[in-house]
């Protein structure tokens, strides 16, 4: 999960996290909820949470995920190039052709951070033992980096789809990269993602 607090104040609350008293107060303390995001079509279990406790909030659904959600309500789709209601402070792209999810990336300029939700990963591998090992292993999630999961690599069904993607991903000056799942990286962001995709070109 990130919170962005736009320049407004409202706040822009990227793939929310289980909703706990604690962190509803360090949220509210930091302005007003006004934007629940679900990035892809597998980070969606704690939104019913979140737009109960904020019911003023609008939902932000990527494409495949109003079939999934029924019981939903959104209010907006997220497309490539960003909503007006964060224009100039947050920049967009759908990373289409997956069968896995379709993934929104964002980039929040003020702070030159790109956040990725499951098309990178780096995970310790002191999480898994046995078979689990082998298989994140396999799956390249507990490289000395984050890298693109394998599985999701071979999800990519229309490639020429995600090297425009991820074309625009790269026209960011990215500083940092956000992943949920995995160590932010502080420095160098453009070039790690270069690195992490340099396979879609192959």
């Amino acid at each position: 999960m990130a919170v962005i607090r736009l320049a407004g104040g409202d706040l822009f609350i990227w793939s929310p996290t289980a909703l706990t008293e604690g962190l509803r107060a360090a949220v509210e303390s930091l302005g007003t909820v006004s934007h629940l995001i679900a990035p892809n079509s597998l980070h969606h279990l704690f939104l019913a949470d979140w737009k109960r406790a904020f019911p003023e909030a609008r939902l932000h659904a990527p494409p495949g995920l109003w079939e999934k959600r029924r019981d939903l309500a959104f209010d907006h789709d997220l497309a490539d190039g960003p909503m007006q209601n964060w224009a100039g402070e947050i920049d967009q792209v759908v990373m289409r052709g997956n069968v896995i999810t379709t993934e929104v990336v964002f980039f929040h300029v003020p702070s030159g951070t790109v956040l990725f939700t499951d098309l990178l990963q780096q995970l310790s591998a002191s999480r898994f033992s046995g078979w689990r090992a082998l298989v994140a292993r396999w799956d390249l999630m507990t490289g000395p980096e984050p890298a693109v999961p394998r599985k999701f690599r071979l999800a990519f069904t229309d490639r020429r789809a995600a090297r425009a993607a991820i074309g625009h991903v790269l026209s960011w000056p990215a500083k940092r990269v956000l992943m949920a799942h995995g160590t932010p990286v502080s420095e160098d962001g453009r070039a790690l993602i270069r690195r992490a995709f340099r396979w879609l070109s192959r």
